[in-house]
């Protein structure tokens, strides 16, 4: 606030508060020395919430006390690191490799934010759900069937064999084995079988895995489709 600015909030104080008011003309001018001294940086308002007024009217109705410039400095900081906690800094729009540039537009939108000319940048919230799908890319994934695309699944598939074998399970219609627990090496769901090699004294020496599962899975992730079937139709019988 410039001096005519600080003339104005010291005349709207002496309203509600007047023991604010100098009467003397030399205690008047000292006290818009001070006041301008200590609140220079601070703005009258903003367009983004802040009135200095608004701070004085709150502190002279809770408070018994005389005010100070302290208590109007006091809100207006709190102010600044509110706004600038809120702030994600957003992607300069200058050369990356203008290192100068690209910190004094930080710099910049930092300041405006904090002055409070400026809305703070918001990062953007993680979606869920299909109302966060991006419809190119919802297109996209309609035309190739999966966000790996059949080439490159092609590339991959000699080095994770077992995810191969599962993928040509399912899409041939049979049931998928490594969706349900493994009863013979334990292995759990999504997870391929292992082929454990036993020791003289009875336990397992190795557990390296295989590009196929164990029968028994393949029995029981079979069964648990038949079920699933029969319980679909059931309500369709009905």
């Amino acid at each position: 606030m410039d001096r005519r600015e600080i003339a104005a909030l010291l005349a709207y104080i002496g309203r509600l508060d007047p023991r604010t008011i100098r009467t003397d003309q030399g205690e008047a001018r000292d006290q818009l020395a001070q006041w301008h001294e200590l609140l220079g940086d601070v703005p009258m308002a903003t367009p983004h919430g802040w009135d200095v007024r608004v701070a004085a009217r709150q502190h002279i109705r809770t408070s018994p006390y005389q005010i100070l410039p302290a208590d109007l400095a006091r809100p207006w900081e709190s102010y600044r690191r509110d706004r600038l906690a809120r702030h994600s800094d957003p992607t300069p729009s200058v050369d990356p490799d203008d290192q100068a540039a690209w910190t004094a537009e930080l710099v910049g939108t930092r300041r405006a934010v904090a002055a409070g000319t400026a809305q703070p940048a918001q990062a953007r919230a993680i979606t869920s759900g299909r109302d966060g799908v991006d419809p190119k890319l919802e297109a996209r994934l309609r035309e190739i069937g999966s966000c790996i695309p059949p080439a490159a699944r092609a590339a991959l598939a000699p080095y994770r064999p077992a995810r191969a074998v599962r993928e040509a399970a399912v899409a041939q219609g049979l049931p998928d084995a490594l969706s349900v627990r493994c009863e013979w090496c334990l292995a759990q769901p999504g997870e391929p079988c292992r082929r454990r090699r036993i020791g003289p004294d009875g336990g397992a020496r190795g557990t390296a895995p295989r590009a196929t599962p164990h029968p028994g899975r393949l029995d029981l992730a079979a069964a648990q489709q038949a079920q699933r079937t029969e319980q679909a139709q059931q309500p369709a019988l009905a």
